[in-house]
């Protein structure tokens, strides 16, 4: 064995050791995890769903060949997920662009994004990041609500996926915020990777993309020197992601009539499951990737202004970055008009892009499984969904 890599080795595991109840797996870890994850019985009966015109022991061959030789999480990222994300967007998608020429493939960023799909929107940029000959792809910030079976726990952990507890106390919360962002410049600093963290916890079920400030008071605990200082080091990139169609809009949908029909409403670990395959397995239309420029020269700014109107500056700085990145369908222009009983912007959308939207519409609304569905409420939650990127670029671009 070489020596130089064997004591980089021990360095590394002496300074992940901190981190060891949230980071994604190391290198010497993947090899181990690999094999068991060939023989899980419950990964094997989800593909067994995904391809069941194969027998089971081809089933088996298969994920053992996608997984040979992945000794790394960025080889795992490259012949398991790349894969697998590439199937979802050609079968489930009208294609998925990228626009990143603000970014450079030298630096590492923190990619603030709205956000959609609980499972694609990460693993769709360290797929576009691969594209565009980006060297890395990015760490996933995920929540330990998702992580159900050992075997999601074992893949997200490979696909980069770093923990963020959910469900604590003040205390325990505080402890656990300042643990994640303490990983969070160390991976960008020292590890020399990028990450994916969304805006807020959570998605924007209505698409109304907004950041919550204590998700950037989390990012600044981490570092040293001001708030500004810790932020900077992050290299923070808002990026904004458009879909055509949302598959879970009838659930999100459903989720809103849910909480007002019961204040105390609260999703099962089975409807977790049911968003990610819909997200993952339902039509999306044309999906569009938005990179803006970095926001550290921009951070320089703000140095005369008090902590809490550091945050308040910042946030909306990233909710401007990300509206005006919005990639709009005409879909979304039918659904603002048809909210508003008008036809302000019939330029926007044809007499066929109407009819295709309210097709759409109606199907969605059909896979709706409530005995006591509110149909023209449900109705109205889904056009706020798709006229709530409007109304937010429209804002910005008349300066409100």
């Amino acid at each position: 064995m070489n020596i130089d890599n064997e004591t980089d080795q021990m360095a590394l595991q002496q300074a992940e050791s901190e981190f060891d109840a949230i980071r994604p797996y190391r290198d010497d870890e993947v090899k181990s995890v690999v094999k068991r994850l060939i023989y899980d019985r419950q990964l094997n009966k989800l593909m067994s769903r995904m391809i069941p015109w194969l027998p089971a022991r081809l089933r088996t061959w298969l994920l053992r060949m996608a997984l040979v030789r992945v000794d790394t999480t960025l080889k795992f990222q490259k012949r398991f997920m790349r894969p697998v994300v590439n199937y979802v967007i050609s079968k489930y998608t009208r294609g998925v662009t990228f626009e990143h020429d603000s970014i450079s493939p030298e630096e590492r960023y923190t990619f603030m994004s709205n956000h959609r799909d609980i499972v694609l929107d990460s693993a769709i940029l360290s797929k576009k990041l691969l594209d565009a000959k980006f060297p890395t792809t990015c760490e996933i910030a995920i929540g330990d609500n998702l992580l159900i079976y050992p075997w999601i726990k074992r893949v997200v952990r490979l696909n980069k996926a770093f923990t963020v507890k959910r469900g604590l106390s003040p205390r325990e919360l505080l402890q656990s915020s300042q643990l994640v962002s303490r990983y969070m410049h160390y991976a960008i600093t020292q590890k020399r990777e990028n990450i994916w963290i969304a805006q807020r916890e959570g998605r924007a079920k209505d698409s109304n993309d907004r950041t919550q400030e204590s998700v950037l008071k989390m990012l600044s605990m981490g570092g040293e020197g001001s708030v500004i200082d810790c932020l900077r080091d992050l290299h923070i990139v808002p990026l904004s992601i458009s879909y055509e169609y949302d598959p879970c809009d009838y659930l999100k949908a459903q989720e809103f009539q849910q909480k007002r029909d019961n204040p105390s409403f609260r999703k099962s670990q089975h409807d977790d499951l049911d968003n990610m395959k819909t997200g993952i397995l339902g039509y999306k239309g044309r999906v569009h990737y938005h990179a803006a420029a970095c926001i550290n020269e921009w951070l320089d700014e703000l140095k005369d202004l008090s902590k809490t109107e550091i945050y308040t500056a910042i946030a909306h700085r990233i909710d401007q970055e990300i509206h005006a990145g919005y990639r709009l369908y005409p879909g979304n222009y039918v659904a603002l008009d048809e909210l508003n009983g008008t036809q302000q912007y019939r330029a926007f959308y044809s007499k066929r892009d109407k009819r295709i939207f309210d097709t759409y519409v109606r199907r969605q609304l059909k896979k709706v499984r409530m005995a006591d569905a509110d149909l023209p409420y449900l109705r109205e939650r889904i056009l706020t969904m798709y006229a709530n990127p409007v109304i937010n670029k429209l804002k910005l671009e008349e300066g409100e």
